[in-house]
């Protein structure tokens, strides 16, 4: 990979990455002043720089336990090499998003919380755990080291302490003990506080916090890891009465809060539900969506969301491939997982959605360590036996988006044939350099872009896949 240096006047770089082999392929094209195709039925698609949709958040990963783990577990030369890959200007695709699990999750090797001791409500006994100290921050920080780019970290809770949870359990089926304005749920939103300060003395600050991971599971009993369970209105009222507040008195007002954190079957009734509410919305300010599932709900949900709450944001905030239980987990070199995470971005960005978060960053050969033995396939895997990783389809899938749509760029408008297929697709944005970026998807034979300030981009894409051009008009 190389930096997206900017071109002259009337060249327009383009780098592909096919099922055939491709990895970032960069050509440079001259633009014409016309197109040069004949045919009045040409496949021109035309830019709308006046036509402007969501402004662009970015894209990521999650540093979890495992993937950090996995990272760590490599030698020097080959982990920097890693951590390059997802964040150097000149070697990596620039991630500028980071999910951190606020305590374990499946991805750990371990249940755990910051705070075992039962009923310390002061929470005098709450401290970062090893995984922190010696995985979390330590890849955290080498990554903020390398970016250019400014990484927006966000925090996200599986669970509250056992203790703390009408189910005296970190798995399964439970709530928080009482209802908003109780001492455990006072307890629980300064939990959230004592996360942020430990971080900062650590020197890592955070962008944003989603509510609970995924509420909806920790209302399913016998779900097999750690969970909690919210309901709208439940979350509506912590919200309200206690986390929001304890946030405001402890400095972090300008915290990016987010709700839900679910899959978007939820939408729009949960958003509404929460925002509704004067003092939970004046707190909140975004809305968190996970993939699973995204083939059952279709994405005009997220534009009702959209429409009905247009002061909040959307930003998806977790997907994977190999979830199933019946699925392989890893699958290395596989191009249809690749196609999938395509298509969901661009659904989703279609539909006012700010930016795309993956799940692991790096998982080993065997889609962990997940101490519930509920694997996944990640972007990048790692082999610490033969000290190697290896970056998958979904990586490079990953990388068209991240690299060339920084945060600040904003979506704009580009109308197609109207005989175009959807498996045959493109999008536009305008970044805050002045340049604009088209990603691309398909197969295309004698096709043409046309940006009306600096004239027609003519190419051929033979092998399909996924391209992305670039230009400064």
């Amino acid at each position: 990979m190389e930096p997206n240096t900017k071109l002259p006047k009337g060249q327009a770089a383009m780098y592909m990455t096919t099922p055939g082999g491709k990895r970032f392929d960069k050509i440079v094209l001259n633009m014409t002043a016309k197109s040069n195709d004949t045919d009045p039925n040409d496949n021109v698609w035309t830019v709308k720089k006046n036509v402007t949709y969501q402004k662009i958040r970015g894209f990521g990963g999650a540093f979890t336990d495992a993937a950090t783990m996995n990272i760590m577990s490599l030698s020097e030369g080959a982990r920097k090499n890693l951590i390059s890959a997802y964040f150097s200007p000149t070697e990596g695709i620039e991630y500028t998003l980071g999910r951190v699990p606020m305590g374990s999750c499946d991805f750990s090797t371990r249940p755990y919380t910051y705070d075992d001791t039962p009923e310390d409500l002061e929470l005098t006994k709450f401290a970062l755990a090893e995984e922190d100290m010696k995985y979390k921050i330590p890849v955290i920080k080498s990554a903020m080291q390398m970016s250019e780019r400014k990484i927006n970290l966000f925090g996200s809770p599986w669970t509250a302490p056992a203790w703390m949870k009408t189910s005296n359990n970190e798995t399964g089926k439970g709530t928080l003990k009482g209802k908003a304005g109780n001492p455990y749920h006072k307890a629980w939103a300064n939990y959230f506080v004592k996360f942020l300060d430990e971080y900062k003395k650590q020197g890592v600050d955070f962008w944003g916090l989603t509510t609970q991971n995924e509420p909806t599971d920790g209302e399913i009993s016998h779900f097999p890891f750690q969970a909690m369970g919210w309901t709208a209105e439940s979350q509506r009222d912590w919200i309200a009465s206690d986390l929001g507040p304890a946030l405001d008195q402890a400095g972090y007002s300008n915290i990016s809060l987010m709700i839900l954190d679910d899959n978007r079957l939820w939408l729009p009734g949960w958003a509404t539900t929460v925002l509704n509410n004067g003092t939970a919305a004046m707190y909140v300010d975004g809305i968190a969506v996970h993939w699973y599932m995204d083939q059952l709900v279709p994405a005009n949900v997220l534009s009702f969301t959209h429409d009905d709450l247009p002061d909040y944001f959307v930003l998806s905030t977790e997907a994977c491939q190999g979830f199933w239980p019946w699925d392989d987990k890893v699958l290395l070199g596989n191009w249809n997982r690749a196609v999938e995470y395509s298509t969901d971005i661009r659904e989703n960005l279609k539909h006012w959605v700010v930016g795309w978060t993956d799940w692991n960053l790096a998982l080993n050969m065997s889609g962990g360590p997940n101490w519930d033995h509920n694997g996944a396939d990640a972007a990048i895997i790692v082999d610490s036996k033969k000290d190697e990783f290896y970056k998958q389809p979904m990586y490079y899938i990953m990388g068209h988006f991240s690299k060339f749509i920084p945060e600040g760029s904003v979506r704009v408008e580009i109308q197609g044939p109207p005989y175009k297929e959807e498996d045959q697709w493109m999008m536009a944005f305008s970044l805050p350099d002045g340049s604009m970026v088209v990603v691309m998807y398909g197969f295309f034979v004698e096709a043409h872009i046309h940006d009306p300030d600096a004239g027609f981009i003519n190419f051929q894409q033979l092998d399909g896949g996924i391209t992305t051009v670039q230009w400064w008009p």
